[in-house]
């Protein structure tokens, strides 16, 4: 009987709209935060335009968790759960979209949309217009969005309303996550929420105690620690300020926003590890060897290819290695004005930026991109083939690498790792082909493609509300389907056209 259940597809349907709706009502009890800011700074229009989004939340959870829950014991396959994902994270962004859109601060409903997706997948590309006298609540949302994003609003779901569910690894993979810290998938969620909300606290505190030494008043320098730590962490790029970091010409507040950067692109894992005492993995993983040695080449490089162009070595290290920094973790975080990238920077330092854009940060972290153990992969995939090219046709070579612990490297690997690099390079050519295609210039074409693919939120100057429409849902599609890796928006369209099949 069971079987006979699991094999009906309707059934699995019901299942992905209960799972969806738990998810739903989790992000609009979130969004009530957003609310209580507008509400204690008296802002009665963005508080109306908050409690709108959050009943359309209630009311479509309602909805879906009434439609399946019958189905709530049933065990998810691996097409319905990473359905599950995707279908959530679309329906969480146009519902989430509905506040920004009512306050007035976007020209359209697409723009709104565009931000929020934006937000989600922690990009940080703004389409906002006057964002220096937009509502308090308005810029809570925003940075909440960033920050249920950046640990995964399904993972949300995960550590504190879906306790009894089954087959829940198959939601959890289906956000981009790798890797378990402990089997019990639920334990794992809870965990890296405690990690998160942990340096939510000291991160805060401590651009909140730098923004009041700078001279910001007590309750702007917390709320915008809060929002920059947010931005920061989840490497989502948000800030509550049109000049986004230059705002504060602080060198440092710029040093605590790039420790912030750091951390943020780090597996949770290894934060977790770390913080209990295992600080050898640290110094082993094969990952964070790999991060830093590309943060490390790329930035030099960009050094070389601005050399001239900032003659003060203080000036050069915070444009030079604060925007690679922020490239490569996938934050986004700028101290100059998008225009003076396509204006100052040399071709070459271009290129390397977007390949920093590219390469992202960790698995299992806030980052996009890539992912640098997918290049450690490669990279001891090629070792290995040197070293059996070396030795003799009879000997055995077995190339192992450390990441959380010995891991023997096998084939499946490389082909996972393989295929990822392939899609995440076809679609940043398809997004350059559509850039060129609107008029823009190659070089910011790929620019801006790198940077909404990778998740990096960084612009050139194409993002604004006067590009076209149809270029906006290309990179809202490229932000989706960077965040979860493709596999995720791949099976959702699947079952998808399976349901209209058999139904």
């Amino acid at each position: 009987m069971y079987k006979t259940k699991f094999k009906d597809g309707h059934i699995e349907l019901r299942h992905v709209l209960y799972m969806t709706g738990k998810t739903l009502s989790a992000i609009g009890i979130v969004e009530i935060l957003a609310a209580i800011t507008s509400l204690l700074y008296r802002e009665w229009n963005m508080l109306f335009n908050l409690m709108i989004g959050i009943g359309l939340f209630f009311i479509v959870s309602f909805i879906f968790i009434f439609i399946g829950r019958d189905t709530k014991e049933e065990r998810f396959s691996w097409g319905a759960g990473m359905s599950m994902v995707a279908l959530t994270w679309a329906l969480g962004g146009l519902i989430s979209a509905v506040p920004l859109y009512l306050s007035g601060h976007f020209k359209s409903y697409l723009d709104a949309f565009f931000e929020v997706m934006s937000g989600y997948t922690t990009t940080g590309l703004v389409l906002i217009q006057d964002l220096d006298h937009a509502p308090m609540g308005l810029n809570m949302w925003r940075h909440l969005i960033c920050y249920i994003g950046g640990q995964g609003m399904v993972l949300m779901t995960l550590s504190f309303l879906a306790s009894g569910m089954r087959g829940l690894l198959k939601v959890y993979m289906g956000e981009a996550r790798d890797e378990q810290i402990f089997p019990n998938v639920m334990h794992t969620a809870r965990i890296i929420w405690s990690v998160s909300l942990l340096y939510l606290v000291l991160g805060t505190l401590a651009l909140t105690i730098n923004g009041v030494l700078i001279g910001l008043p007590l309750d702007m320098a917390f709320f915008r620690g809060l929002w920059m730590f947010l931005g920061g962490w989840d490497t989502a790029g948000f800030a509550p300020q049109s000049q986004n970091a230059i705002y504060f010409h602080s060198l440092s507040y710029e040093i605590i926003c790039m420790t912030i950067m750091i951390l943020g692109t780090i597996n949770f894992a290894l934060h977790y590890f770390i913080l209990t005492g295992n600080y050898k993995e640290g110094i082993r993983n094969a990952e964070i060897k790999s991060l830093f040695t590309t943060i490390t080449i790329l930035s030099f490089l960009g050094a070389v290819a601005l050399k001239g162009i900032y003659s003060d070595s203080t000036v050069s290290f915070r444009k030079t290695f604060y925007h690679f920094l922020s490239a490569h973790t996938g934050t986004g975080f700028a101290t100059l004005y998008s225009q003076q990238f396509f204006s100052e920077w040399s071709d070459a330092a271009i290129i390397l930026i977007v390949i920093a854009m590219l390469a992202g940060g960790s698995v299992c972290s806030t980052a996009g991109g890539i992912k640098a153990l997918r290049f450690a992969i490669l990279a001891n995939a090629i070792v290995n083939d040197i070293k059996k090219m070396i030795k003799p046709d009879s000997a055995i070579v077995v190339e192992k690498f450390h990441h959380l612990k010995e891991i023997t490297l096998q084939d499946r690997h490389v082909r996972n790792a393989s295929i990822i690099i392939l899609l995440y390079i076809s679609t940043f050519a398809l997004g350059t082909l559509a850039g060129t295609f609107f008029g823009y210039p190659l070089k910011a074409a790929m620019f801006e493609s790198a940077s909404a693919l990778g998740n990096v939120g960084l612009s050139i100057g194409i993002t604004q509300p006067s590009m076209p429409d149809a270029l906006k849902i290309i990179y809202i599609f490229m932000m989706w389907v960077g965040r979860l890796e493709f596999m995720s928006v791949i099976a959702l369209f699947a079952f998808l056209f399976k349901e209209v099949k058999e139904g």
